[in-house]
């Protein structure tokens, strides 16, 4: 199994006033390379179902270093483990520039839930989101 990796471009107004990333806005990354992963990714193999209906149910950030703004993107590698019928956790090992073997500058995760948004209740996976989150299996280093 391997990781999904998302190039996550950074913006100006990502940085704060000691010109780093803002942590605040690191939250924001791992979510658009999460939204790479469950409505893009998914979303091109007919999976559309994480994009209506995919809660985060829990979060944790780990900050390793500080991240400098740049221009170039940041590598996020996501790996699923917790599979679950009606939930799994996402694993996010955002590095410091866009190839794998710049450093790791954070670590986090979501515990993720899905959830049938007209019937107001949590829902089960479906034989092809299970499928497609299984090739993603795997352990953060």
């Amino acid at each position: 199994m391997s990781a999904f990796v998302a190039q996550v471009p950074l913006r100006w107004t990502d940085q704060d006033a000691y010109r780093h990333v803002n942590h605040a806005r690191i939250v924001t990354l791992i979510e658009e390379a999460r939204v790479a992963l469950a409505f893009t990714g998914a979303g091109e193999e007919g999976l559309t179902g994480f994009s209506s209906g995919l809660l985060v149910a829990g979060l944790n950030v780990e900050y390793k270093r500080q991240l400098p703004w740049r221009s170039e993107p940041l590598r996020v590698e996501i790996t699923v483990r917790d599979l679950r019928a009606a939930s799994f956790t996402l694993d996010y090992l955002l590095h410091d520039g866009p190839g794998p073997d710049d450093p790791v500058a954070v670590t986090a995760s979501t515990r993720m839930a899905l959830y049938d948004l007209d019937a107001g209740r949590p829902r089960r996976l479906t034989d092809g989101e299970r499928d497609y989150l299984k090739r993603h299996l795997g352990e953060v280093s």
